[in-house]
């Protein structure tokens, strides 16, 4: 019989103005990138930040730290947390509930943007690092995926007319989740 491993048997739980998302984390694909954002998490360094770009169909996107002040609109989707890490691209499906990195032209340019897959997004396949999915709040997905959004700079609507927030990421074992 195997012993449980506490950092496998982690999960993130995501609170937001719109309800609450229940990560699990593929360490076994990508466990630099887990451990990384199990770092940020454990820090604080979530709270506060916007999920400055929603599209639905597609996928939520947040993590940025410029989110937390809105005089930094014009920057969003350009914060870090001061590094970058390797991608790890992996045979995991970009599919609907699927957390994954976002990063820059470069593939080695995630440092601590995340989205979660509204939709199946074959195209982002072996592109960007999927490390985790869902396991619960598919409604809170939903809500936030639904609302209603305006264009950003040249970009198609994809910017949340009413502010979409995290409150709050924690890493908890799974046996606490209900």
């Amino acid at each position: 019989m195997s012993t449980p491993n506490p950092a496998v048997d982690e999960v993130a739980v995501i609170t937001t103005n719109h309800g609450q998302m229940v990560v699990e984390f593929w360490s076994d694909v990508a466990p630099n990138t887990v451990e990384n954002f199990k770092k940020l998490a454990r820090e604080g360094f979530y709270n506060g930040t916007a999920f400055h770009r929603v599209i639905r169909g597609f996928m939520i996107q947040g993590g940025d730290p410029l989110t937390k002040d809105s005089s930094n609109e014009s920057r969003w989707g350009t914060g870090d947390p001061g590094y970058k890490i390797k991608a790890e691209f992996n045979e995991r499906k970009h599919v609907k509930g699927v957390l994954s990195m976002a990063r820059a032209q470069s593939p080695d340019s995630a440092g601590c943007q995340f989205f979660v897959c509204h939709g199946d997004a074959a195209f982002l396949d072996r592109q960007y690092t999927a490390f985790g999915k869902l396991a619960k709040g598919e409604d809170t997905l939903e809500k936030i995926a639904s609302t209603p959004c305006r264009a950003a700079g040249e970009r198609s609507p994809s910017r949340p007319v009413q502010r979409v927030h995290v409150e709050s990421i924690t890493i908890v074992p799974r046996s606490s989740i209900a």
